[in-house]
């Protein structure tokens, strides 16, 4: 079972939502950087799930473990391994699925793909909960990143139908970006943010789910990142955010909206600003042409599916009596993971822009 990423940083991710411990392997990160390990146990808890009731009720630290990698604080050019210790799983909720896989979730092909014995509960590899070793690798990328005067930051853009504000493509600054972090739900404009949590915990009260996107931005990015065809920027970025279990779609810039638009109206005019610099007045390429960053912010929203597992009986198979039957599922599960998920989809960002970056110097 193959879960590792990149060509400069080179990330594994090992261990299931049940098992004693998850963690991350990082091998090829930059020597001598100073790793600030309270800023990355913030940025963790922002992923965290048992905070508050728009979230499954799962209480888990996820404390950050280095057990290799760092000498005095610092990265020290060995393999970095960071685990978190699972503490608070509840196996037997999930005994019913080794014969009655879950609709819309990963149960089915699993037990197909690698046999009877493959563990199921709380989704196995499958999980969301994969996504806080991401995290601990995104989250000292995007610190690394900081420190060249790259920000990368993310909100949500929408809720089963309800929108939040997008980013200033053209304008967004790392202050905007920064000053998000901070907010407990994480939407640029609050009316918005109430909206969706109304919507959340509706779906919530009806034993149901509900799915939405997140708009991810990166300012600082200097011009010239990138390459044609499958080394471009979106071709990078996309391949790693469809790592992130619940993602089905992925949009740059103006997206799908521009097949709507004339050539005149989607393509960015160049100008010099007052510093001699080559700008554009419009982002509908979300930074980037030809695969290659042209230094205006990159824009991107990602698009993830409603919750899988929810509590209205649902029609599935008996694996072992080979027959048609119901199923009813227990467990605490997200009525919706979009809020959780942005500071994953920045994690998955910066760990793309760091591994191109790092590429480009060699």
């Amino acid at each position: 079972m193959e879960s590792s990423a990149g060509e400069n940083i080179k990330i594994t991710i090992f261990g299931e939502s049940h098992s004693p411990e998850i963690g991350v392997t990082i091998d090829g990160f930059p020597v001598g950087f100073e790793i600030n390990e309270e800023s990355l146990a913030a940025f963790m808890a922002r992923r965290a799930p048992g905070k508050d009731e728009f979230s499954t009720q799962r209480k888990e630290a996820d404390k950050v473990v280095f057990l290799s990698g760092l000498t005095n604080g610092k990265t020290d050019g060995s393999i970095i391994r960071a685990v978190i210790y699972n503490s608070n799983q509840r196996s037997k909720d999930y005994s019913e699925l080794n014969d009655k896989p879950r609709p819309g979730h990963a149960d089915y092909t699993a037990k197909m793909k690698y046999g009877k014995d493959y563990d199921v509960k709380g989704g196995g590899h499958f999980s969301g909960r994969l996504t806080a070793p991401l995290c601990i690798a995104g989250g000292i990328c995007m610190q690394w990143l900081e420190s060249k005067g790259i920000t990368v930051g993310a909100h949500i853009a929408s809720v089963h139908g309800i929108d939040d504000k997008r980013f200033d493509s053209v304008n967004i600054t790392a202050e905007e970006l920064t000053a998000l972090n901070g907010k407990p739900f994480t939407c640029i404009d609050d009316g918005a943010a109430e909206k969706i949590k109304a919507e959340i915990l509706a779906a919530k009260n009806d034993c149901d789910s509900v799915g939405g996107t997140v708009e991810c931005a990166v300012v600082g990015l200097p011009v010239g990142i990138g390459g044609p065809m499958f080394s471009g920027i979106e071709s990078k970025i996309s391949l790693n955010v469809f790592g992130i279990p619940a993602v089905k779609g992925i949009e740059f810039g103006a997206g799908f909206d521009s097949t709507e638009l004339f050539g005149s109206e989607n393509n960015d005019e160049f100008y010099f600003d007052e510093n001699g610099t080559v700008k554009t007045r419009t982002n509908n390429c979300g930074g980037i042409l030809g695969g290659i960053s042209n230094a205006m912010p990159l824009i991107f929203r990602v698009a993830f599916k409603p919750t899988p597992s929810i509590y209205k009986t649902q029609n599935t198979v008996s694996l072992y009596a080979k027959e048609n039957t119901t199923l009813n599922i227990v467990g605490r599960h997200d009525p919706c993971i979009v809020q959780r998920a942005v500071p994953v989809v920045e994690a998955a960002a910066a760990l793309t822009i760091a591994d191109m970056m790092i590429g480009e110097n060699r």
